[in-house]
């Protein structure tokens, strides 16, 4: 159960809660899926949603969440290849880009389908928007993985302020180790856009009936995306059907619920 706390200061309630959050951080016991660890995040409170950002990201609120395990960095083309190779499931559609198809960058090119089927074969599941963005922003909220230190390409791999004219693609999954987040997961903000298993609702609950089941969330932005998009709490609502995105790809989780 998700239980929102009103009328607090969210920098004084979570101060006294950020040392132990930070010490209980570790690598879950079994990794199910070789070279990609699951990384423990305790539970507790933290910080959702962004009082300054798109209509869509807010209110700013705190919610308690569940302790869960995210995979460390996003699922690589040689790890979703030993997942068709023991499946039949059907490959990404970029398996054999020269680029995009490398075996430790991140898989491209799935739908959610393709997505949900990869983790649910390692008895794992595509993170909620409340998982993905505590793994993304620590418990007191910081706008980046790292902190609120703006992106820069030491950190990050994006586009141009021009959204979508990079002139790279992806980088390897383990790149951009000084992006890390608090418990060291890699990449959760640029390279490429992460499915989360949510349908796309404004936080307010008040959605059009046109978009109601309609649309999954993607989150985190990706290698040709501008930086405005780049934020631990952007939203992107997408089609679960499409599976051509040259810079969509995923990771699984492990909820305790």
């Amino acid at each position: 159960m998700i239980a929102r706390v009103r009328d607090v200061s969210i920098s004084r309630k979570l101060l006294a809660v950020a040392a132990l959050i930070w010490a209980g951080a570790a690598a879950a016991d079994d990794d199910v899926i070789a070279d990609n660890p699951l990384v423990e995040i305790p539970g507790g409170p933290f910080v959702f949603g962004n009082d300054t950002g798109n209509e869509n990201e807010q209110p700013e609120h705190i919610v308690k969440g569940r302790a869960f395990a995210m995979n460390q960095t996003e699922i690589t083309n040689v790890q979703y290849r030993r997942f068709v190779a023991a499946t039949g499931h059907r490959a990404a559609f970029y398996d054999r880009h020269p680029v995009l198809g490398l075996p430790d960058h991140p898989v491209v090119g799935v739908s959610f389908a393709d997505a949900e089927a990869f983790c649910a074969h390692y008895g794992l599941t595509l993170p909620s928007e409340q998982e993905y963005e505590r793994a993304a922003r620590g418990p007191q909220g910081a706008r980046f993985p790292w902190g609120d230190a703006p992106v820069d390409a030491a950190r990050a791999n994006y586009g141009r302020d021009a959204c979508c004219d990079g002139d790279d693609i992806t980088a390897p999954a383990r790149s951009f180790p000084l992006g890390a987040s608090r418990e060291g997961l890699l990449n959760l903000v640029g390279n490429v856009w992460e499915w989360t298993r949510d349908f796309y609702v404004p936080y307010n609950g008040q959605a059009s009936p046109e978009i109601v089941g309609k649309y999954r969330v993607l989150r985190g932005g990706a290698w040709n995306s501008d930086p405005t998009r780049l934020s631990t709490t952007y939203r992107l609502a997408y089609d679960p059907d499409f599976r051509f995105a040259a810079n969509g790809g995923f990771r699984c989780v492990r909820s305790s619920d």
